[in-house]
């Protein structure tokens, strides 16, 4: 599991695709990433949450909060 700005990250492996997935968790909107190396799946689930967190802003809405 990921933590970054006070949200989290699920990590699985999909053999087949030679992928890693990530999804955030603990919020109502549905925020993933995908990445080849655990380094890369670090920095986009970082991206994904900067990003998210810039598209409520731009909304004029809060961001989704923790369950």
């Amino acid at each position: 599991m990921m933590n970054y700005k006070g949200y989290s990250a699920n990590i699985e492996v999909y053999l087949a695709a030679e992928i890693l997935f990530g999804r955030v968790l603990d919020i109502n909107d549905v925020v993933t990433f995908k990445a080849q190396t655990i380094e890369e799946s670090r920095q986009e689930f970082q991206n994904s949450i900067d990003d998210y967190l810039e598209f409520c802003k731009e909304l004029g809405q809060e961001p989704a909060r923790h369950f």
